[in-house]
Formats: C-alpha cells, sequence, structure tokens
C-alpha cells in the first residue's frame, strides 16, 4: 500500500464520522441549516473517495491527480462546496440554536 493511499483511506474515517452525525442530527431536527450540514459533509466524503480512488488508479480516465484534468476540477470543485456548505450550516444552526434559548 503506498502512502497516498493510506492518507486517503485514513481521512476517510473522519469525514464518515462527520457525515453520520450530520445525518443522525438531521433526522431528529430537519432544518435547512442541517441540509446544509449533510450536503456539505457528503461532498467532503465524496472528495476523501476521489482520493482513494487516485490512489489506487481506478478510473484512469479521469486522468486524476494531474494539474488541468477534469478529475483535478471535479474534486477541487466538490471540496470547495463542501468546504463552504457544512461551515455555514453549522453556524446559521448554532445561531437557531442560540436564539431558541433566548
Amino acid at each position: 500500500m503506498n502512502p497516498a493511499s493510506l492518507k486517503a483511506l485514513l481521512a476517510l474515517l473522519p469525514a464518515c464520522l462527520l457525515l453520520l452525525g450530520s445525518a443522525i442530527t438531521f433526522f431528529r431536527l430537519k432544518t435547512v441549516p442541517l441540509i446544509l450540514q449533510l450536503v456539505g459533509a457528503s461532498t467532503l466524503v465524496v472528495v476523501v473517495l476521489t482520493h482513494v480512488c487516485e490512489a489506487l488508479h481506478l478510473f484512469p480516465g479521469m486522468h486524476w491527480g494531474m494539474e488541468y484534468s477534469v478529475g483535478h476540477y471535479l474534486d477541487l470543485t466538490i471540496a470547495v462546496l463542501g468546504f463552504a456548505l457544512f461551515p455555514t450550516g453549522y453556524l446559521f444552526q448554532a445561531l437557531r440554536d442560540r436564539q431558541q434559548l433566548n
């Protein structure tokens, strides 16, 4: 097993835990901020799975790891989406919870 695949597989655990926590919270409360969190966590899992596929040389037609390839831009877009949606949903949910306490 090469170091890239080991790193990708190790990153899969926290991403899946984030997705699991978001899914459990969403199915309890079902609010719009929790939908944002769930979609953000899902996209982060997709990013990690993309890196697993890259490390294991799956789907060679996507040219994973090459700078100007379809796989690179797909991975970058999904990562930006995940890193934007998850914290936004978390912030809005925290503000909502704080408002309900007052």
